[in-house]
């Protein structure tokens, strides 16, 4: 009896250079340092960036310090913006509400009609004033350049406003083939509402064991990368309350970690996969999150297709620049400022060049000394934001030409939804595995 022939598809293979040196914590001492040191390597570099941009902004006009400013002088001061917040909560609040009769509600936002822009340098402050620069835009740590003068009153009125804009970009390749990345975010694996179904038809799609050989599986087999952005596992929140944990409540927090690796093998079989940390993840709390350490992952990381990443995470797949956050930076910015959608956003943190404005103000982050590595030295062509309320996505342009596709990951275990991008032509669409059952 003749042996029946199989035609196997072979998955496409890229070229894959990791990036993520930057946001190692390795050689780093705590010594007990304040933040101020992070915001005056933020405000050197930004300003050094900014004073090269102004001989084509407005060459005939003076620079200033903050304390050089001369009443009714035109001129061009470039510091760090502070947004002055009533609502903003205080940790003092915590003490003093015990005492106060007042409720404290917890608004989704901050924003109030009051709140006003400072510029601050190493020689002062001064208030700003003005109808260009919009405080509901704007939040703590973003270094920009005001041109203006200074009033009577003694604050800065703006005229103009210079942001650092997209940084230089290199060349997007000429691609003739479809490869794919998949990305996913949000599993909430060991959530009561997680669905291992979605998952698991999740991993059949990518692995090629879903649908048909000539359409479904010859996409699967140009799926050249997944990325996971954060929020992987969900432990039981009763469980961590500081108290050693008997023995029955310790396999009760691995369960979840367990079963993530089970399926994270199946995909590192087959296909090269990172995982970024998310703030529910067994990683540190601040910004940069160190990479989940490899023990967690006994199955998976016996594979040199896995790998463990730091949020935020860069990579580049053929010459092809990735960039992304597990989501924290753009759910802070959307607590402090306010924009029509999530992709606004990211746009704003790109034209700033940097993506954790809010860091260390509101957002924990580790107190760098000598560098800020949220500082965005090369434009990515993709930027991508994890566990988001919604898939959504977008192409923005830069003065020189360059091209970012702006993509939102929606939190996966919600909705059933994991996000596809073909690196010929950076053209994203949304996979949906949402699956409903009726009683």
């Amino acid at each position: 009896m003749e042996a029946m022939e199989v035609d196997t598809l072979q998955r496409k293979q890229s070229v894959y250079q990791f990036l993520d040196e930057g946001f190692k914590i390795q050689k780093e001492m705590y010594r007990g340092q304040q933040y101020s040191q992070i915001y005056f390597a933020r405000l050197h570099l930004m300003r050094t960036l900014l004073y090269s941009l102004l001989p084509n902004w407005k060459p005939h006009l003076p620079v200033c310090t903050v304390l050089g400013l001369e009443e009714g002088k035109e001129c061009i001061i470039v510091g760090t913006l502070y947004k002055h917040m009533k609502l903003k909560p205080n940790i003092l609040d915590e003490y003093s509400k015990e005492r106060s009769a007042a409720p404290l509600v917890k608004p989704h936002n901050f924003i109030h009609p009051d709140d006003h822009l400072i510029l601050e340098d190493e020689s002062g402050r001064v208030k700003l004033r003005g109808n260009v620069l919009l405080p509901s835009v704007y939040v703590t740590g973003i270094v920009v350049a005001l041109h203006g003068k200074e009033s009577g009153a003694g604050d800065f009125w703006v005229e103009e406003i210079l942001e650092a804009g997209l940084p230089e970009q290199i060349e997007l390749p000429l691609k003739s083939e479809d490869k794919y990345v998949a990305f996913v975010s949000g599993l909430s694996v060991g959530s009561s509402t997680s669905n291992p179904l979605q998952f698991q038809l999740l991993v059949d799609h990518i692995t090629g064991y879903l649908g048909d050989e000539k359409q479904e599986q010859s996409i699967a087999a140009q799926i050249v990368q997944v990325v996971i952005a954060g929020n992987s596992v969900e432990i039981p929140g009763g469980l961590l309350n500081g108290q050693n944990l008997a023995s029955k409540d310790q396999s009760k927090m691995s369960e979840p970690v367990k079963e993530l690796d089970i399926l994270l093998t199946q995909i590192a079989a087959g296909v090269p996969l990172d995982i970024m940390p998310g703030p529910n993840d067994p990683s540190n709390f601040a910004l940069p999150q160190q990479p989940l350490h490899r023990c967690l992952f006994p199955g998976s990381s016996a594979y040199n297709t896995f790998k463990s990443c730091t949020n935020p995470h860069s990579f580049e797949l053929d010459n092809i620049r990735f960039l992304g956050t597990s989501g924290q930076n753009i759910d802070d910015l959307e607590k402090y400022s306010e924009a029509k959608d999530k992709l606004d956003f990211m746009e704003r943190t790109l034209r700033w060049r940097h993506i954790a404005p809010t860091a260390p103000n509101t957002l924990g982050c580790y107190p760098f000394t000598d560098r800020d590595p949220f500082f965005v030295e090369s434009c990515p062509h993709v930027y991508f934001v994890g566990n988001q309320d919604r898939y959504d996505s977008r192409i923005i342009k830069g003065s020189e030409g360059q091209v970012v596709r702006l993509v939102c990951i929606p939190r996966f275990g919600e909705t059933g939804i994991a996000v596809v991008l073909n690196m010929k032509n950076l053209e994203c669409h949304a996979l949906s595995f949402a699956t409903q059952f009726s009683s």
